[in-house]
């Protein structure tokens, strides 16, 4: 039988036995760097815990079954599974990228993947028309990477009409869908082939470690990044993965709260007089709107605002306290972000501009407090 998300979050796919024969609700930490044979070619199917470990191989076959994957791939950090995934590709090799995304990926590419040999085009994925996008396409291009909605503006990506494209021209198609998680959005079921996730996020959920994913949509994908993460050796330490497995526990009652309060919240930065916009799809007069509700099962715990002001912008961050001035996102508590000097601060200032980031604008990751404390804290920064 096929399972609801909520119950994946407990217990996956349900179809693997255990390695662990304990019985053990909460599956264990093996806190071990090494495996003992009885003899030569005879494994308990762990080697060396670079190469795998049993608590790190019951995440990964959680976050496959939360993405209806063939299999994933636990990372020490997002930007590790970013990197490793670049690796797939040669000098010489051509990737178009939407024009807005997560700094560090923007930082990654401009630095360490064009300085690799590696030709980066980017590209504002929801104005392009699909004539205007295939003429990017040459020989060498591989494939497209996008995040949707997008950090910090909260563009909306058609994940189905790429796909079409992608699949037309040979082409891979990653998604990085750590806004939505798996949760409200699953990019493989609609056409993707491999997805992204920072599982500090919302996987993670409680603003406690770091992790990164990489969930394909084939076995051969699985076998090329498998053999790069035992070789580059970036893969999620055993505690580490006990924690993101916690948090994935819960996934499904977060992002029910934190997208109720999301709302409420959005409903009130709109009738806000010193708010002049405000980004967030679940807004019928928001561009994709539309894209949201028909690929994706909610619209997000994340909200991007710009105020009249740079003044005022640096105000609300010096003077909010329950709502607390951090990097980051997707965890229990609400946190706000300046993303021109944290999450964006390496972007280039053209860009940022064209993106429409400007001193102006906050981020907000909506957790799961009463909304009315969050409201009433707002209210009282803005008029005080």
């Amino acid at each position: 039988m096929e399972y609801g998300i909520s119950t994946k979050c407990l217990y996956g796919n349900g179809l693997e036995e255990s390695v662990d024969r304990s019985g053990a609700i909460s599956f264990p930490i093996y806190q071990t760097a090494t495996f003992a044979h009885k003899g030569v070619g005879e494994s308990t199917g762990y080697d060396y815990s670079r190469l795998q470990n049993p608590t790190r191989e019951h995440l990964e076959k959680i976050v496959a079954a939360l993405e209806y994957g063939a299999d994933a791939l636990a990372f020490s950090s997002g930007m590790a599974a970013i990197t490793a995934l670049m690796e797939l590709f040669c000098p010489g090799d051509h990737i178009i990228t939407d024009c807005d995304l997560y700094g560090g990926s923007i930082r990654l590419f401009d630095n360490i993947s064009k300085k690799n040999g590696i030709f980066i085009s980017s590209v504002d994925c929801t104005r392009c028309s699909p004539e205007e996008f295939e003429k990017l396409v040459g020989e060498n291009t591989k494939a497209i990477f996008i995040e949707t909605p997008t950090n910090p503006m909260m563009n909306v990506i058609d994940i189905k009409k790429l796909a079409q494209i992608a699949k037309k021209h040979g082409l891979l198609l990653i998604v990085d869908n750590t806004f939505m998680s798996p949760y409200f959005q699953n990019p493989l079921k609609l056409g993707a082939d491999i997805v992204v996730h920072s599982g500090t996020k919302y996987l993670g959920g409680h603003n406690d470690t770091i992790a990164g994913f990489l969930v394909t949509s084939t076995q051969e994908l699985s076998e090329k990044l498998r053999f790069i993460i035992k070789t580059v050796g970036s893969g999620l330490a055993p505690f580490d993965s006990w924690l993101i497995l916690r948090g994935i526990k819960t996934l499904a009652l977060r992002m029910e709260r934190s997208e109720k309060n999301a709302e409420k919240l959005v409903s009130w930065l709109c009738q806000e007089e010193k708010v002049t916009r405000v980004c967030y799809p679940g807004l019928s007069g928001h561009p994709g709107h539309e894209v949201c509700k028909e690929q994706a099962r909610g619209f997000g715990c994340m909200v991007t605002f710009e105020v009249e002001s740079k003044e005022l912008a640096h105000k609300v961050l010096k003077n909010v306290r329950l709502i607390r001035f951090a990097e980051s996102l997707g965890g229990v508590e609400t946190l706000i972000t300046y993303p021109i000097t944290q999450t964006h601060a390496d972007v280039p200032k053209d860009v940022l501009a064209a993106n429409g980031i400007t001193d102006r604008i906050l981020r907000l990751s909506v957790g799961i407090e009463e909304v009315e404390d969050l409201i009433e804290e707002l209210e009282k920064v803005f008029h005080e």
